[in-house]
């Protein structure tokens, strides 16, 4: 049999065609264009909802609980140990604990060094809430570079729970000191701080440990004090320190406006300061050395290659200082 006579007795009609729920024969040209504009109307009709949708979205911040364990404090951290050791802070984890977690969402980085882990941007305290109740923390990710986080972080602390002026001091100076920020000027502008307030925090940041010391806790230094103990320290370091030192081992509990008070004006409960010396060179080869005991309320002077003829000089001195 010729193929042309095989190929006739084909039946087809069992074979359909359908477009959406409607079944159709054999298409014509006309009917596949038709069916391709039907299909094109459906995609832009979907892309529209779509696009509507994710508009809703725009400007929205995806959250995940994270587990509190892979979340580290960053290098910029800036809130003292002391401060979760507070009536405020036991309040917000009562609060946390009441809700099963934090409503509102800290802020973290990828770790740039254990992967798997992140960083704290922000929310350092409802980070410790959850971690001490074994809870998982609502966070938002976002990947972003050491002074964007620092700026972050300062700008959310000062808008919640600020940090005292130490606590700011110390963490203001650790930026400057490892290059974040090339001087306190930038820092204040990027970070949006006060200059003259931000000079006050440094200078509580940078004041002698042992004067830090002296003080039942460094969150209670004030920003007004700043100036105080800097002039003080500039005037007689050696004064100071001693003082410090008494009033750190000194067993009264005293409060902080006391502990100012007595390291600026001494008395009380401080011993005066222990044994001074000074040295005095001559454009000659004159040396002079003069030893304070403020316990004794004596000095001694003791004078080298001192021409006697100007002995009676030093006795004038020493007349006209006691009398």
């Amino acid at each position: 049999m010729a193929l042309k006579d095989k190929a006739a007795k084909i039946d087809l009609s069992h074979i359909g065609l359908t477009v959406g729920n409607r079944g159709l024969g054999a298409k014509t040209a006309i009917g596949m264009h038709a069916d391709a504009l039907f299909r094109d109307e459906k995609v832009a009709a979907e892309n529209v909802d779509l696009k509507q949708r994710l508009a809703d979205f725009d400007g929205a911040v995806a959250t995940r609980k994270l587990d509190p364990n892979k979340i580290k404090a960053s290098k910029w951290a800036n809130r003292n140990e002391l401060s979760y050791s507070s009536a405020e802070f036991d309040s917000l984890r009562n609060e946390i604990e009441s809700a099963g977690g934090n409503i509102q969402a800290i802020k973290v980085r990828p770790s740039k060094v254990v992967l798997g882990e992140y960083e704290l941007v922000f929310g350092h305290r409802r980070h410790r809430a959850c971690l001490e109740l074994g809870l998982q923390v609502l966070a938002v990710i976002d990947d972003m570079e050491d002074s964007e986080l620092f700026c972050q972080m300062d700008r959310e602390n000062r808008a919640r729970a600020a940090l005292s002026p130490w606590e700011s001091g110390v963490t203001y100076a650790k930026a400057l000191d490892e290059g974040l920020f090339p001087s306190a000027r930038k820092l204040a502008e990027a970070a949006s701080i006060d200059l003259s307030q931000l000079g006050k925090a440094l200078a509580l940041a940078r004041l002698p440990s042992d004067v830090i010391a002296a003080f039942p806790s460094p969150l209670e230094l004030q920003y007004r004090w700043a100036t105080l103990l800097t002039n003080a320290m500039q005037k007689d370091p050696d004064l100071i320190l001693a003082r410090a030192k008494a009033l750190r081992e000194s067993p009264k509990n005293l409060g902080s406006a006391e502990v100012l008070r007595l390291l600026l004006e001494g008395g009380g409960t401080v011993p005066p300061p222990p044994l001074k010396r000074v040295l005095v060179k001559g454009r000659e080869g004159q040396t002079g050395e003069i030893k304070f005991d403020a316990k004794k309320g004596s000095a001694q002077i003791n004078l080298a290659n001192i021409d006697p003829r100007r002995f009676s000089e030093l006795e004038k001195g020493i007349k006209a200082l006691i009398s």
